[in-house]
């Protein structure tokens, strides 16, 4: 994985943010962190991570957007809290997540105008668009290294967000896995 700081200010608390496929910082580099400090995870090619680098935070907090709500799991991390937008624990699943038959056919037939078409699915609005600074072919053998991963089903988040027009994860399925009704008017990426 990669990491980036969007703010180190040596709080004392800090939000341990899993990002989705594919992005990067543009995401959520404006939301205010208020007295937290936020290092962001992303780049899930592989797992290996140097965990000691926040280490000396009194209390963490996990937000997990995506894809990153199912890889969070996969880490034993100490947490006050834990927020799942817009995924699940099985976000790979014809019932609770993408169906297996459209992640496939995304993966077989990834190519630029499909990065682009998927890319301006998870937003509403055409100006709410990141400019992401990630390769092509690193956003490729993520999408095949992310089929890879099995989550922690006894990870427990303590806040759920499912947003009402989510074209990438469906509503329903999210609704399916939680147990729960949308409670975001928005798409796929509500941080816009």
């Amino acid at each position: 994985m990669k990491y980036k700081w969007l703010n180190k200010q040596n709080n004392e608390e800090l939000i341990i943010f899993f990002n989705g496929w594919g992005m990067d910082e543009s995401v959520v580099n404006y939301l205010n962190p208020e007295n937290y400090d936020i290092i962001m995870l992303y780049d899930y090619n592989n797992l290996e991570f140097d965990w000691s680098i926040i280490s000396n935070y009194s209390k963490k907090h996990i937000v997990a957007w995506s894809m990153g709500v199912m890889c969070a799991t996969l880490f034993n991390l100490d947490v006050v809290s834990a927020t799942a937008i817009n995924g699940t624990l099985k976000p790979i699943d014809n019932e609770f997540g993408i169906p297996n038959r459209i992640y496939d056919l995304t993966v077989r037939g990834f190519n630029l105008k499909g990065r682009e078409r998927f890319i301006n699915s998870m937003f509403d609005k055409p100006e709410d668009l990141p400019i992401v600074n990630r390769e092509f072919e690193e956003q490729k053998s993520e999408l095949s290294a992310l089929k890879n991963y099995q989550a922690n089903m006894d990870f427990k988040y303590d806040k759920i967000f499912i947003s009402d027009n989510d074209k990438i994860i469906p509503t329903k399925n999210q609704e399916a896995f939680w147990g729960k009704k949308s409670n975001l008017h928005s798409g796929h990426c509500p941080f816009k």
